[in-house]
C-alpha cells in the first residue's frame, strides 16, 4: 500500500482500487484507522486524540489532493505525495 504522506510520525497510505467510499489509511504508534476523504471522520478503527484531530484537519485541507490519489488509484495509476501537515502553513 502506497505512503502518500507522512507527519508528526502519522503515516498516511491508500490501497490502489479499494472500496468505497473513497478514504485512506492513517497510523500512528500502533493505532491505526479507515479516514473518509469528504470530512475527514474516521471510518474504522482509532487513533489517539490529537493525531486524530491533525489527520481530520490534514485531510480537509488536502481533500482535492486525497481525492485526486483516490482516483489514480482507481485507474491503478501511480499515486503522488502530499505534503504533510508538518509543512502546511
Amino acid at each position: 500500500m502506497p505512503i502518500i504522506s507522512i507527519f508528526f510520525g502519522i503515516v498516511i497510505r491508500m490501497y490502489h482500487d479499494d472500496h468505497p467510499p473513497p478514504h485512506f489509511h492513517a497510523s500512528y504508534q500502533g493505532f491505526e484507522a479507515f479516514v473518509r476523504i469528504d470530512s475527514g471522520e474516521i471510518l474504522e478503527g482509532s487513533l489517539p486524540k490529537k493525531a486524530a484531530k491533525l489527520v481530520r484537519q490534514w485531510a480537509l485541507d488536502h481533500q482535492a489532493d486525497l481525492l485526486a490519489n483516490w482516483q489514480r488509484g482507481e485507474d491503478l495509476l501511480p499515486m503522488e505525495m502530499i505534503p504533510g501537515a508538518d509543512l502546511d502553513d
